[in-house]
């Protein structure tokens, strides 16, 4: 193996850093004793051409100059140190490692035994020691050359209250669109196209959440049964945007194709948001390979037992990473901030955020993780979603993180769909829901938009299953119908999965227009899952993680146009009034220069509600007049933003019900806009006097419009 020159560079920045004369490397590690940088031919990535030890070491970082070396270099680590696994640590030189600062890695895992840092099938289980070379079968990390011409680009910046987020995978939004061309189908170059980015701002799209982009692994339990990590939830590299969403090759070129549609999406006036996994890594439990972090330093970046052997598992993945330690939030926070300074992302979604907010085992509010976020003038200033539980004890935290974060509102997606199946005693959680959630916001001084509010998202059935399968059927993913959730407050209108049934399709689309009505009617943050709106089908399988193929990819050529129709129309009809998404709290008090309050809700008889009404277990129908005069907002020029006021009838009854509309001083004249029943979008609808009898079909909206005068 041929000697290289090298120098001893600098413990700053960690990772690999070009600097147009060569590249610095810098690794940290606690506990090693010993770090040797390999390098890799270009061509021949199984051929190791260099092997320098690097004997500089700064605060636990160890460091090296290479003269010489350009964008497009192979490389990766070997650390030596004690192989220890009862005290934690799990060095083993015979497996090259990951760098954990990689911003492009440079393809996927080849699963073989030498990966595992053990004899995989000896009596002693990972206690055992393995001395077979892994380079073969893991890939490289890349050098890159980090400039890119952005031309100015700067974030749409949408405040909150303006935002409408729809949740997509890069590789299944795009892989079946026929108007995409086939040879970028599924990459972030798809995603970037005019036809892509023109469909999205004609929905009225104002961000994209994509699920996991950063590099992941597919478990080799999958691989073994030919099935793959769709979703993307097993990451191994924080920093580096994975190679399998990429149209133009494997040695960095991911990079600037990601940047290439982050700028494209900008100039759109679209905003990109990452769901990230900072929780766990994708390295599972004692029994998992070595490809990064623990062999880099196990007792430095995961939470481990007392026994330290094992691994504390609040992600049900088998490991945590410990963001209790300086230097994995260190990691962390350099991920966040590369994304948002060099990548020009406008937020994250935070996949299992309770973990990182653990200190010890309890989820605390208070702990380093949210400090350190708080402070940062680049972090807090971009959108930061929590998901806000995880699957350790006490990890149910909705409504518990604090301000400067929004989260999904899981006691939304629940009561929502209860609603609408018809459980009884909804009506009271269903007018807290449907108004912001000031139940869970209010008190820490957090606006409506706190909420994410969704109905579906990647993980369960989508809103077409929603409402045609009462039970998953999940036979696809091999696992015996074992996985995924089994209560899902789903109802199939009378019949279970595709029928020929004209009644029961006809309720079917109904169920679908009242979900999407209700989501973006309700104050909050509306999160439409890609594919709802028209009707997209995972023939029941609620837990679609491993299905890389059609059942995961949206068909757009069975597309129902109708829905989709009527879904353009309400995203941006509710877009053009402020007082659907409101910026404060509606305060149930008369108006200041009007006569009646900001909001009120009535019973089918035209009058208001009591506290005794609240409480009806019969009950499955209210109506609420929201008032365009109470918005609390101001514009450009200080003025007061005035709207228009809206009258909104939800009949959840399986019978139609006859509603009277309120007295003369809620409005003299009602126009119906909307009606779910009648699949009706019209601005221009049938006009009705004050006190007027109208007929509301079963399980509709309906909603009118009171123009301002």
């Amino acid at each position: 193996m041929k000697k290289i020159e090298n120098y001893p560079g600098n413990p700053y920045p960690l990772g690999s850093t070009w600097d147009g004369e060569g590249v610095n490397f810098a690794l940290f590690s606690e506990n090693a004793t010993g770090v040797e940088l390999c390098l890799f031919d270009a061509e021949d990535d199984k051929q190791e051409t260099h092997r320098i030890s690097m004997t500089e070491r700064t605060h636990q970082v160890w460091h090296a100059y290479v003269p010489g070396i350009k964008p497009g270099q192979l490389y990766g680590y070997r650390v030596h140190g004690p192989y220890e696994p009862s005290c934690g640590h799990r060095f083993n030189p015979y497996k090259l490692l990951l760098d954990p600062y990689a911003k492009a890695i440079s393809g996927t895992i080849e699963w073989h035994d030498a990966l595992f840092g053990y004899k995989m099938g000896h009596p002693d289980e990972d206690l055992s020691f393995s001395k077979q070379d892994s380079a073969p079968y893991i890939p490289k990390s890349v050098v890159i050359d980090p400039s890119f011409d952005w031309e100015g680009d700067r974030s749409p910046n949408v405040p909150y209250h303006k935002t409408i987020i729809y949740e997509t995978h890069v590789k299944g939004f795009t892989k079946m669109h026929p108007e995409i061309p086939e040879g970028i189908r599924g990459t972030y170059a798809a995603l970037a196209h005019p036809v892509t980015i023109k469909y999205l701002q004609d929905l009225g799209i104002t961000a994209i959440e994509l699920m996991p982009i950063h590099h992941f692994i597919t478990d080799r339990h999958l691989a073994d049964r030919n099935l793959t990590n769709y979703w993307g939830y097993n990451t191994i590299g924080f920093f580096a945007p994975d190679v399998r969403y990429s149209s133009s090759g494997t040695r960095g070129e991911q990079v600037v194709e990601f940047k290439k549609m982050v700028k494209a999406l900008h100039q759109a006036g679209i905003e990109v948001i990452l769901d990230v996994v900072y929780n766990h890594t994708a390295e599972g439990n004692h029994m998992g390979p070595t490809l990064s972090f623990r062999g880099v330093d196990n007792a430095a970046y995961y939470r481990l037992t007392d026994d330290k052997r094992f691994y504390m598992d609040y992600t049900g993945t088998g490991n945590t990473l410990n963001a209790n330690l300086p230097n994995v939030l260190r990691l962390i926070m350099d991920s966040l901030r590369y994304w948002i300074l060099e990548m020009h992302v406008d937020g994250f979604r935070f996949d299992l955020a309770a973990t990182l907010a653990r200190e010890l085992h309890e989820v605390d509010r208070l702990s380093a993780f949210f400090d350190i976020i708080h402070q940062d003038p680049v972090i807090s200033q971009v959108k930061l979603i929590a998901e806000p539980w995880d699957v350790g004890e006490g990890g149910y935290h909705v409504g518990n993180f604090p301000p400067g974060w929004a989260e999904w509102n899981g006691k939304y997606r629940d009561c929502i769909r209860d609603y609408w199946r018809g459980a009884d005693s909804m009506l009271a959680e269903f007018a807290e829901r449907f108004t912001g959630s000031s139940d869970l916001y209010r008190d820490d001084y957090r606006s409506p938009t706190a909420s994410i509010n969704f109905v579906t998202a990647h993980d369960g059935f989508t809103l077409r299953d929603l409402v045609s399968y009462n039970n998953k059927h999940n036979d696809a993913n091999a696992e015996d119908n074992r996985d995924g959730e089994s209560h899902n407050r789903s109802w199939n209108c009378g019949e279970e999965g595709p029928t020929e049934n004209a009644e029961v399709n006809t309720l079917r689309a109904r169920q679908q227009r009242n979900f999407l009505t209700t989501l973006m009617l309700s104050q909050g943050v509306p999160m439409l899952v890609a594919g709802d709106e028209f009707g997209r089908t995972q023939r029941g399988n609620n837990n679609a993680y491993c299905q890389d193929n059609e059942i995961s990819w949206l068909n757009w050529n069975q597309a129902d146009t109708e829905l989709l129709d009527f879904t353009r129309k309400l995203i941006n009809f509710c877009r053009k009034h402020p007082v659907f998404n409101r910026r404060r709290w509606f305060q149930g008090e008369p108006i200041k220069g009007a006569k009646v309050k900001d909001i009120a809700w009535f019973l089918p008889e035209g009058t208001e509600m009591n506290d005794e009404n609240w409480n009806h277990d019969f009950a499955k129908s209210l109506a609420v007049f929201m008032s365009g005069h109470g918005l609390h907002a101001k514009g450009a020029k200080g003025e007061q933003i005035l709207d228009d006021s809206f009258y909104v009838i939800f009949n959840a009854h399986y019978e139609s019900l006859n509603y009277r509309l309120p007295p003369v001083k809620y409005g003299k004249t009602w126009i119906k806009v909307l009606d779910t029943a009648a699949n009706l979008m019209d601005e221009e609808g049938e006009v009705f006097e004050a006190k007027a009898t109208l007929e509301v079909a079963a399980r509709s909206v309906v909603v009118l419009h009171q123009p301002l005068e």
